[in-house]
């Protein structure tokens, strides 16, 4: 009977306020597991959302084709003549102009600039490679030795061009280069095209057009 009336300790007070800690530890640690994984998932949506956006704007907004001309033609050590065949040397010293209308860099390489007779190349210069800055306009030097030879000499009507004092001449170029937009590569090729009067007795370059 003794035994039945045999009081139980209580348990310490103390004990209920460290489940109450370890409770809100617990609650604190996923809260902010929750907050991790939402941030995770709001950065990788943003992500995704502006690569599509990019990729989107780089297949919409298309970039130009640089354009390419002569800007100046200027003649110098001409000589010419009918006899004993129809010949004509010269140097042409000109100024080549890149102009780039794109928002990103243009950058191209190596490449030449021919000087035709009708059809015929009788004179070439290097264009060396560089790069022309978004929405600039890069210019160039180049120096021209126009040369006859034995079977331009035979060409249809040369003769007849010499004695009137004009020969119509045109000059060519391809320029291969690329943009970057956005990271993405865009391979474009320039190309010049250029007519012009060669002026034999002013020694002069006339009507000067480019397409």
């Amino acid at each position: 009977m003794s035994d039945g009336n045999q009081i139980v300790p209580l348990a310490p007070a103390n004990s209920y306020q460290r489940s109450d800690e370890e409770y809100a530890t617990i609650q604190h640690k996923a809260l902010r597991q929750k907050r991790s994984g939402k941030c995770f998932f709001y950065s990788l949506a943003l992500i995704v959302i502006l690569s599509a956006i990019i990729l989107v704007f780089a297949i919409i907004v298309k970039p130009r084709t640089p354009r390419v001309k002569l800007s100046s033609v200027a003649v110098e050590h001409l000589s010419y003549g009918n006899n004993p065949i129809p010949s004509f040397n010269m140097t042409l010293a000109a100024e080549v102009s890149v102009k780039n209308s794109n928002f990103v860099r243009f950058k191209f390489e190596n490449t030449s600039s021919s000087a035709l007779y009708k059809g015929m190349v009788v004179g070439e210069a290097k264009l060396r490679s560089g790069r022309v800055g978004a929405r600039k306009t890069r210019r160039m030097n180049i120096v021209v030795k126009i040369r006859s030879s034995g079977s331009l000499s035979e060409a249809k009507n040369l003769s007849s061009d010499i004695n009137s004092g004009m020969l119509k001449m045109n000059n060519y170029a391809k320029l291969k280069g690329d943009v970057r937009l956005f990271g993405i590569v865009k391979n474009r090729t320039a190309v010049m095209s250029c007519g012009m009067n060669l002026n034999l007795s002013s020694r002069s370059i006339q009507d000067l057009e480019c397409s």
